[in-house]
């Protein structure tokens, strides 16, 4: 599996293409639009998500609604190219476009001019952008497809923005997440969730951007995915690798993974047990579905950590590349806290992560060669599904 995007935030478009998968998938246009619409959703979104109107239109490798085995392509046209035409063209214009030269604190910017030799800020910072990410939806999207006909489904929620934090629930099932998207903020905790908008209100007055912890989770998952025998198989060396490509997102976690670090050995693991009706089983799931850099057959959890977003209201301090004086960065137009957002873009790259570990361990042309790969693996080990909450 690979997936690759292409394009800028106020450029014309974005593309992604999605390589890998088997023919015959059936794929649903509402079912990618929606995950599209999702990613724009949250309290604290900044002006631009009034003009974007996100929808995927399919340029390759599907037919009829099925995919044909080959590489997927999905464009998403950026409304917004219309008020950037002149200074995104990808061609020369008439007239002189002014550069940037004021490099925002935490963004790519600065060291983007410095690695490619650039003098223009803009060249690094459109495509360093989060916009990117709605392509990384629409590929996960297609990822989530195919991992539902394998009876896996994946999802996710807000925890935490700045220093409001949801209740804890380890028992968290399928159908627990079926109106979370009706939250403003992505949060099941519905006293969390109204704490989480009046600390984005209260910090926005202040000129502030926020950030957080989102939680993603998958259902459904058979034991064995990912392996032990060499460290670039491991899972979750995959997950934290996908979940760190985020822009903005500075750490990520499988299961307990932060907590246990502090607890003894006893309280930090799963133990296993056995019987008829279950076969292997754990009543608890510290380590989040992962044991060894492979799937244990429980739901997988993984975090992912936010930092605030580095485009301010009241710029911090900064330099001007140009004259090398002190200055105040960039004032871009912003979102004050895209922690529901990112946890969508999150879900995109579990979704791909696993769709991958799918293909490597089950492979086949068609989509009916996996189901029967699969299915005979399920004879092999005794498959039970597990339940949704160990």
């Amino acid at each position: 599996m690979k997936l690759t995007t292409a394009g800028e935030s106020h450029g014309p478009g974005l593309t992604c293409i999605v390589e890998g998968l088997p023919a015959g998938l059936e794929l649903d246009r509402d079912a990618l639009d929606r995950d599209l619409a999702r990613r724009q959703l949250g309290h604290g979104r900044g002006g631009r998500m009034k003009i974007e109107r996100d929808r995927v239109t399919v340029t390759g490798g599907v037919r009829h609604g099925r995919t044909l085995g080959g590489p997927i392509a999905l464009q998403i046209a950026n409304r917004d190219y219309a008020n950037w035409e002149e200074r995104m063209n990808p061609w020369p214009v008439d007239g002189e476009v002014a550069e940037v030269h004021l490099p925002r604190p935490g963004h790519a910017d600065l060291v983007g001019t410095q690695k490619y030799g650039l003098s223009d800020v803009r060249d690094v910072l459109e495509r360093a952008s989060a916009r990117e990410t709605a392509a990384r939806v629409a590929g996960g999207a297609v990822a989530k497809a195919f991992l539902r006909t394998l009876g896996v489904e994946v999802h996710s929620h807000v925890l935490q923005i700045a220093s409001v934090v949801a209740p804890r629930r380890d028992d968290l099932g399928p159908l627990d997440f079926a109106g979370v998207d009706d939250s403003p903020v992505r949060c099941l905790d519905a006293d969390a969730s109204r704490a989480m908008v009046a600390e984005i209100d209260r910090l926005r007055k202040a000129n502030e951007s926020l950030g957080g912890v989102f939680e993603v989770r998958a259902f459904g998952l058979h034991p064995g995915l990912g392996s032990h025998v060499s460290w670039e198989e491991r899972l979750d060396g995959r997950l934290g690798m996908a979940i760190l490509s985020i822009q903005a997102i500075k750490g990520a976690a499988v299961g307990d993974g932060i907590e246990v670090a502090g607890l003894p050995g006893s309280s930090a693991h799963d133990e296993i047990f056995s019987d008829e009706e279950r076969g292997y089983h754990r009543t608890t799931n510290r380590a989040g579905g992962l044991e060894g850099g492979m799937t244990t057959g429980d739901p997988l959890v993984v975090r992912g950590w936010m930092k605030p977003l580095p485009t301010l209201t009241q710029p911090l301090q900064s330099v001007d590349i140009a004259t090398h004086e002190p200055a105040q960065a960039l004032r871009e137009r912003t979102d004050s806290c895209t922690v529901p957002a990112a946890g969508v873009v999150g879900e995109a790259m579990v979704a791909f992560v696993l769709a991958g570990a799918y293909r490597r361990k089950f492979g086949g042309d068609h989509i009916d060669d996996v189901r029967a790969a699969v299915a005979a693996y399920e004879e092999r080990i005794g498959f039970r599904r597990a339940a949704v909450a160990p």
